[in-house]
C-alpha cells in the first residue's frame, strides 16, 4: 500500500465511521468518491475498473460500520424489528443482484442512477413537514419487495441504503430516530449480500490479473484500514444522532443526500 493511502485511508474511515452512526447510512456514498479519487492517484489500478473497485470496496467496509451502529442503534431502542425482518431477505436477493448490475456497467450510467435516487429521497425529506397518516408499513410481501429494490440499488452505488431506507419508513410513519436505526440495522445484511456479489462479479476479470490485494473487486487493504477506523465512530455518530432535535436531523440528512448527488453527476459527466 501506498504512502498516501497509509495516511489517508484512516482518516477516511473515522469520517464515515461518524456518518454512518448519525444518519444511519453506512457511509458508502461518502467513502466511494474519496475511494475513487485515492486509487487513482496510486497509479495501480486500471482506469475503467477503479469505480467499480471503490463501490466494491466501500461495500465491503459497510459491513462493519453497519454492525457497530446497528448496535449503537439498538441500544437506543430504535430499531422497528418488525420492518427489519420482513425488509431483509430482499435486502439480500437486491445486494447480490445489484453487484452483478454494477459489473457491467460504465461509470456513467452508475453514476446517474446514484444522483437519480439520492435527489428524489432528498426531495422527499425536505418537503415533508409532518408524517403522513395515510400510509402504513406495508404487508410482509410488499415489505420484502421494496427491500429487494432497495437491496439492488444500494449495491449498484455502493452504499448500505440508507438513503432509501429512510424516507421509505418515515413515509411509513415511523419516527425519523427509529428510521435511522432500522436503516442502520439493515446496512448489515446488504452490506454482506453486496461484498460477496462483487466477489463474484469480479473473478476472472482480464483487467484485474496481477494486481495484488484484491479479491474480485475488493480491494482488502483498504477496507480493513477504514473498516478499524470507522467502527469506533459509529457509535459517536448514533450518540450525537439522539440528542439532535428531529426537524434538524432531517435537514441535515437531505443535504447530505443532494450534496453527493451533484458530486456524482459531475464524476458521471466527465467519464464520458
Amino acid at each position: 500500500m501506498s504512502l498516501t493511502l497509509l495516511l489517508a485511508l484512516p482518516l477516511l474511515g473515522a469520517f464515515t465511521g461518524l456518518l454512518a452512526g448519525l444518519f444511519g447510512v453506512g457511509g458508502g456514498m461518502i467513502l466511494t468518491p474519496f475511494l475513487t479519487m485515492l486509487l487513482s492517484l496510486t497509479g495501480q489500478f486500471p482506469p475503467e475498473a477503479i469505480v467499480h473497485i471503490a463501490l466494491a470496496t466501500s461495500m465491503g467496509t459497510i459491513v462493519f460500520t453497519s454492525a457497530s451502529s446497528f448496535r449503537a442503534h439498538a441500544q437506543h431502542g430504535a430499531v422497528e424489528w418488525r420492518a427489519f425482518y420482513t425488509l431483509m431477505p430482499g435486502i439480500i436477493l437486491g445486494g447480490l443482484l445489484g453487484a452483478q448490475i454494477t459489473g457491467a456497467l460504465p461509470t456513467f450510467w452508475i453514476a446517474l442512477i446514484f444522483t437519480i435516487f439520492v435527489t428524489l429521497s432528498a426531495t422527499k425529506i425536505f418537503v415533508t413537514k409532518k408524517q403522513t397518516k395515510t400510509r402504513d408499513l406495508p404487508t410482509p410481501l410488499g415489505l420484502t419487495a421494496w427491500g429487494t429494490g432497495i437491496g439492488t440499488v444500494a449495491a449498484i452505488v455502493g452504499a448500505g441504503g440508507g438513503f432509501m431506507i429512510v424516507p421509505f419508513l418515515t413515509w411509513c410513519r415511523v419516527s425519523i430516530h427509529t428510521a435511522i436505526g432500522t436503516s442502520a440495522a439493515l446496512g448489515l445484511p446488504v452490506s454482506i449480500a453486496g461484498t460477496l456479489g462483487y466477489i463474484w462479479a469480479g473473478l476472472n476479470r482480464p483487467e484485474l490479473e496481477g494486481i495484488s490485494g484484491l479479491i474480485g473487486f475488493i480491494y482488502w487493504p483498504a477496507l480493513i484500514a477504514v473498516a478499524l477506523c470507522s467502527i469506533f465512530t459509529a457509535p459517536l455518530g448514533a450518540s450525537i444522532a439522539h440528542k439532535m432535535e428531529s426537524r434538524r436531523l432531517r435537514q441535515c440528512f437531505a443535504v447530505l443526500l443532494y450534496s453527493l448527488g451533484v458530486y456524482m453527476l459531475y464524476k458521471g459527466v466527465m467519464s464520458l
